[in-house]
């Protein structure tokens, strides 16, 4: 088994302002790793504050919401900016440097779908495989893409370990479902603590994602047929 390397185990954001300013944030993908600022938490971190309806976790387990956690310094930056403020993201993972000129709404959607996979969120740990692959600004069919692609590499390798699998995407969908709720449950405690819309934009755009995945998983049109044309011609089989 390889051991994962400190480089590939950290992805790096970085947002650049028009007036020269920038702001950084790392996502740790390390075992055990946690997203907690080192010093006193908002009253809006707390598990209790507009819980998700489905989260298991009690305040006894844990006090504070691991997702809303994860959220504290990226909002507290984000508060003082406006969704539709230009920016260019440049994002540092495994040796790359991706660079996108976009709107700060646009970034932040990008960075949240990696800090809510590695949070410590019960209903988005099914996200960490698609993290460790994270694909900054993907959209809807490339992270349709992924969801299908990481859920059966998964299954599959729960076959080879003697365990259940699904291959009837059933649990996927489930993930999907959850995440929605999950999505608007982060919503509810954005709108308490942000100054300005950018940060409830954010999830807004990710709810999105999740959304047209959920959508694609139900109601299958076709997507990703054109890419896959090789599997479906069985001449030369």
């Amino acid at each position: 088994m390889v051991a994962e390397s400190k480089r590939d185990a950290l992805i790096h954001y970085e947002f650049r302002f028009a007036d020269g300013r920038s702001w950084q944030h790392e996502v740790s993908l390390s075992v055990g790793a946690e997203q907690w600022p080192a010093r006193a938490l908002p009253d809006w971190t707390g598990l209790a504050f507009h819980q998700c309806g489905h989260c298991p976790l009690s305040p006894g387990q844990a006090p504070h919401c691991p997702f809303a956690v994860a959220l504290v310094e990226p909002v507290e930056m984000l508060s003082r900016h406006t969704s539709y403020e230009e920016v260019e993201v440049i994002v540092h993972w495994r040796g790359r440097e991706i660079r996108q000129h976009t709107t700060l709404q646009r970034g932040l959607g990008s960075l949240l779908g990696a800090l809510g996979a590695t949070s410590g969120c019960p209903h988005t740990r099914m996200m960490k495989a698609m993290a460790w692959f994270h694909l900054p600004f993907s959209t809807s069919d490339e992270t349709l893409y992924r969801a299908l692609g990481t859920y059966l590499l998964g299954q599959f390798l729960r076959a080879k370990r003697g365990q259940s699998s699904d291959w009837s995407l059933e649990g996927l969908r489930a993930t999907y479902r959850n995440l929605r709720q999950v999505n608007l449950g982060m919503s509810r405690r954005l709108r308490a603590a942000a100054e300005e819309d950018s940060s409830l934009n954010g999830l807004i755009l990710l709810d999105l994602l999740a959304a047209d995945t959920l959508y694609a998983l139900d109601q299958y049109e076709g997507e990703l047929d054109l890419f896959f044309q090789e599997y479906f011609d069985d001449e030369d089989r």
